[in-house]
Formats: C-alpha cells, sequence, structure tokens
C-alpha cells in the first residue's frame, strides 16, 4: 500500500485528479529524458572539438618551447629577459554564448594583432621574433581552450542537475503515483463490489 494512503480518499475523483498527475508526471519524465540525450549529443560534440584542439595547443607549446631555447641560445638569458614585449594592453579576447536547451555555451577568439608591437630591440633577431609570435599564439589559443572547457563544464553540470530529477521522476514520484492509483482502483473496485452484494441481497429480500 502507498504511503499516501492514510491522505487519499478512494472515490472517482481521486481516481481521476491520479491520473492526471501521472500524466504530467510522464510528460515532464518525458522531457527530461530528451534534455539530458541533447545535453549528452553537445557534451561529446565539445569534448571531441575540446581535445582536438588541446592536441594543438600542447603541440604549439613543444614548438615554443623550441623556440624559446633557440632565442635563448641566441641572445643569453639574461639578454631575453629585458628583450623588448608585445604590450597587452589592447588585447582584445571576444566572447560569444550561443544557447544550449537554455545553457549559455561560451565561444572565444582573441585578436593576436591587437597588442602592440614591441619597442625596437637593441639586438633584434629573428629567434626573439619568432619565439615571441610563438608565445602569443598560446596566449590566442589559451583563450579558445579556457571557453570550450568552461563550456563544457557548464553543461556537465546541467546534465547532472536534469539525470538527478529524471531520476527522481522515474524512480521516485513515478512509482509513488503508480501505486496510490493501484490501491484507489483497487478500493473502488472493493466499493463496487459490497454495493452490487447489498443491490443483491435487497433484490432477493424483495421478491421474498
Amino acid at each position: 500500500m502507498p504511503e499516501l494512503e492514510r491522505e487519499l480518499s478512494a472515490n472517482r475523483s481521486t481516481a481521476l485528479e491520479l491520473r492526471e498527475e501521472r500524466h504530467l508526471v510522464r510528460e515532464g519524465y518525458e522531457f527530461l529524458d530528451e534534455k539530458r540525450m541533447l545535453l549528452a549529443a553537445e557534451i561529446l560534440r565539445g569534448l571531441e572539438r575540446y581535445q582536438s584542439e588541446r592536441a594543438a595547443w600542447l603541440a604549439l607549446h613543444g614548438n615554443a618551447g623550441a623556440l624559446l631555447l633557440d632565442a635563448a641560445a641566441r641572445h643569453g638569458l639574461d639578454a631575453l629577459i629585458v628583450y623588448p614585449a608585445r604590450q597587452l594592453e589592447k588585447f582584445r579576447i571576444e566572447q560569444r554564448t550561443r544557447r544550449v536547451m537554455g545553457i549559455g555555451v561560451v565561444e572565444a577568439s582573441a585578436d593576436a594583432a591587437s597588442a602592440s608591437p614591441p619597442r625596437a630591440a637593441v639586438d633584434p633577431s629573428p629567434e626573439a621574433r619568432a619565439c615571441a609570435a610563438v608565445h602569443l599564439d598560446l596566449l590566442r589559443e589559451a583563450a579558445r581552450l579556457a571557453a570550450l572547457e568552461f563550456s563544457l563544464r557548464r553543461l556537465a553540470a546541467e546534465y547532472r542537475r536534469t539525470e538527478r530529477r529524471a531520476r527522481a521522476l522515474e524512480n521516485v514520484l513515478m512509482p509513488e503515483l503508480e501505486q496510490a492509483l493501484r490501491f484507489v482502483e483497487e478500493q473502488l473496485e472493493l466499493y463496487e463490489m459490497e454495493e452490487n452484494v447489498r443491490v443483491h441481497e435487497a433484490g432477493a429480500e424483495l421478491k421474498e
């Protein structure tokens, strides 16, 4: 018997209300189930893109390390430390947001050309210029990668919330409603059987 048995009135109005509530809960579950499937698909697409871009960023990072060694070999570490750097005060990162099942997914892009050129170096070299350029590329790609990771974490959090709600409807509320409706319908059948017996007995008495 359901836990709500003491609060239920075994009548047709209660049965109708329970059927309507069961219908609404099923619709809610179907919506949540579809939502989590769409979120899972979006997460998989985003994860594939993230892994690809992270691999490219790591390759760029390795190249930056090699170019840094070249520049250090050309100038010496002390001279390289004071080599004029690109100015990043005007370095711009643009963000765009699109909605996925009501969740804001962020995409970012950085304009490396927006960084101000460095002051003229006393001892310029192609090694130092290449080192500066690749590190600026690293910064630009890091912004894209950070936006991807942020969006994936946001989507994953929403997926977990949706999963919890769907499971609560599927494993808790829907079984409780089914049990309550079954209890009310069984009571109604018993009442009908009792009423039929009383009618039959009354008819038999009249015939006597």
